[in-house]
This record gives C-alpha cells, sequence and structure tokens, in this order.
C-alpha cells in the first residue's frame, strides 16, 4: 500500500509560534512511518513558507525558546509548498492567528486538499472568544458573565468601562486577548489598577478584548472531542494549577516546569464527568466544527456548577498536552489518534467531493 503523504504546517504568524513547533515535533515524533511519509511545512514569524526537510526536535516551548531558530530558511510560495511536493493530506498545527482561525484553512479549500480538523467557518469562529460566546449562549449553553470591549472604545472611556467591570462583573477577572489560545496575553485582575495593567497587555495582542467574571474556587476541567458528523468525547481531565500566576498562564503552560500538573481522569462525579462530555458534544456541533477541538471548562467546588469556557480547534500536541494525554486515557494511543484525524480529514473532503460545481 502507498504511503500517504503528510504536509504537516507549523510555525506561523502568531504569539503561539513556539507552542506550534512544539506541537509539530511531538506528531513527527509519532506519526507511523510504514504508512506515512511527513513533509515539514514551516511558516516563519514574518510570513514566510519554508520546506525545511528536517522535522522540528523540541518537545516544549520552553526548549524551543532557548533554541531560538537559527536556520537559514529558504522561502516558498504556499502554492509551491502545497503542490510541488505531492501532499495527500495536510494536518496544520497552528495555533491561533494566521492559521487556527480560518485562513490557512480557506487556503487549503482552494488547494482542493484534505486537512485536518475543522473548516473555515469553525476554525473562525472558535479562534474569536466572543463570537464563540454569542454563539455558546444562542445555544443556551452555560457560560460565565463576560464582556468585550474593543480597542477604540477603551481609549475613548476607560472610566467607564472599568467602573461596568466592577459593578457587573466584580473582581477579580480575567482579561483574555479574544483571537489568541495558550494563554498568550491573559490577566487576572483583581482592583482597577491591575484591570487598566491587564488591557494594556491584551491589547498588545488583539484589538479585541474578552473580560470574564471569575468564577469562584473553580477548577479547571478539559474534555477532547473527535469526529465529524457523530463526535465522541474523551474522559475529562482536569488541570491543577501550582505556579505563582495562580491560574494557567502561558508561564504556567510551558515555561515553568513545575507549573502545573494533571489528573487523568479528572477526579470528579460521575454525573459531572457525564455534563462535561455532553456539553463538550454540544460545543462542537455549535460551532460546526470537524476533526478535532479540546473544549475547556470551569467547574465551581463548592456547588458543582459546570461553566463552559472556550472551545481550541487545534489543541496542542505537545508532550505536555490534555487533548492526546485524555484520549489516551480513554483509551486512544497517540499514534492511533494521529491515524484517526487524518481518515478523518479524508473522510470530510471524499464527502465534500459529492457536492456539485456546476448547475448544468
Amino acid at each position: 500500500m502507498e504511503k500517504l503523504r503528510v504536509g504537516v504546517i507549523f510555525g506561523g504568524r502568531s504569539g503561539e509560534h513556539e507552542v506550534s513547533i512544539a506541537s509539530a515535533a511531538a506528531i513527527f515524533k509519532h506519526l507511523d512511518p510504514a504508512r506515512y511519509d511527513a513533509v515539514p511545512i514551516k511558516i516563519a514569524k514574518d510570513g514566510r513558507w519554508a520546506l525545511t526537510g528536517e522535522t522540528p526536535k523540541a518537545l516544549s516551548a520552553a526548549d524551543v525558546h532557548q533554541q531560538a531558530a537559527t536556520e537559514a530558511l529558504v522561502a516558498v510560495d504556499p502554492s509551491a509548498a502545497l503542490e510541488g511536493s505531492r501532499i495527500d493530506v495536510v494536518f496544520p498545527v497552528l495555533h491561533g492567528p494566521y492559521g487556527e482561525d480560518g485562513t490557512v484553512q480557506g487556503l487549503l479549500e482552494l488547494a482542493n486538499l484534505p486537512y485536518v480538523g475543522a473548516g473555515v467557518l469553525g476554525s473562525a469562529v472558535g479562534m474569536d472568544k466572543a463570537v464563540m460566546k454569542a454563539l455558546f449562549a444562542a445555544a443556551n449553553l452555560p457560560i460565565v458573565p463576560h464582556l468585550t470591549v474593543l480597542r477604540r472604545d477603551w481609549e475613548r472611556d476607560a472610566a467607564g468601562l472599568t467602573q461596568a467591570v466592577a459593578r457587573d462583573l466584580r473582581y477579580p477577572v480575567f482579561v483574555k486577548p479574544a483571537n489568541l489560545g495558550s494563554s498568550v496575553g491573559i490577566s487576572k485582575a483583581t482592583s482597577d489598577d491591575g484591570l487598566a495593567a491587564a488591557m494594556k497587555l491584551a491589547f498588545d495582542f488583539d484589538r479585541k478584548v474578552v473580560i470574564e467574571a471569575g468564577v469562584p474556587q473553580a477548577r479547571e476541567i478539559e474534555c477532547a472531542v473527535l469526529g465529524n458528523d457523530d463526535p465522541e468525547a474523551s474522559v475529562p481531565g482536569e488541570i491543577i494549577v501550582t505556579h505563582a500566576d495562580g491560574f494557567y498562564s502561558y508561564a504556567a503552560k510551558y515555561l515553568d516546569p513545575n507549573g502545573a500538573s494533571w489528573q487523568i481522569p479528572a477526579d470528579i462525579p460521575a454525573e459531572t464527568a457525564a455534563v462535561v462530555r455532553r456539553l463538550s458534544v454540544e460545543a462542537f456541533k455549535a460551532l460546526e466544527l470537524a476533526g478535532m477541538a479540546r473544549v475547556d471548562f470551569f467547574v465551581e467546588r463548592q456547588t458543582g456548577n459546570v461553566f463552559l469556557n472556550e472551545v481550541n480547534t487545534i489543541p496542542g500536541f505537545t508532550t505536555i498536552s490534555m487533548y492526546p494525554k485524555m484520549w489516551e486515557a480513554t483509551g486512544l494511543s497517540y499514534p492511533a489518534l494521529l491515524d484517526r484525524l487524518i481518515a478523518l480529514a479524508v473522510e470530510r473532503h471524499a464527502e465534500k467531493q459529492r457536492l456539485r460545481t456546476s448547475v448544468i
């Protein structure tokens, strides 16, 4: 049987560039060489595409930061990278803007190539936390109170918006760039001054910011979803944060080796686990996702109330990432998970080829 040529696109023009490289390194390590020819396609921070010929080796974002890319990239046109190498299926491992937000997915649709993960629509709304929450609310899914603020509105009336946050959301709050992941640019604010600093940081990464009310004594629970039209949910896992930031920040995730740990399956009542799994599938369908997603929740420790936080349409695949770990705990190994994701991509592409492109 002829091997599939899998183009793994990684890097990208976002604050999650280093995490993407670490995710790609783990994927290359676990792709079965008897079934696949892996083709590394790197996007530099300045947007250059390159057929590097070498797979990344750093298995953590911290290692990527330390090694800081030194190779001389030979830039190629994106169409040449995709077509000149005879790619059978593409595995985008691009976290954040210009990769997880529907932009690369649109390019792959134009090239008529099968690719892993959500399509243009699902990727776009899954990237934008404000639009995502609006769709969750429309589907009657439980979310925390929040406020969406544009940079221009903050610059015009920071005092008024600060009063609204203190009155309607109450401290502590979490301030997030609307279109980033991996906790990049996220801060916890406990006062007006803290809010001002948090907004400044978030606006460094995005022109739109989401401010969320904190959940008292929140437990961070995650669940992995896999599938196309009939998605399935994994056993949930819990993130246990010990980092000084006090929440699952970028430093806690990727830079401090002792910043967080995880428990899979999560030590939660069976009824709560069932709710998390059900809501994960409902969130997946509400955003019209495909292939994969990691769905994040807050569970209030005292009451057990479950709040849907967000989805990640291209979840981390690093050695410490929860998505592959939760599927492993559910009975699906990392290599088998990659097999399934690639099969889902091919299946979805074949289904779309049944559509007519002419009215005559």
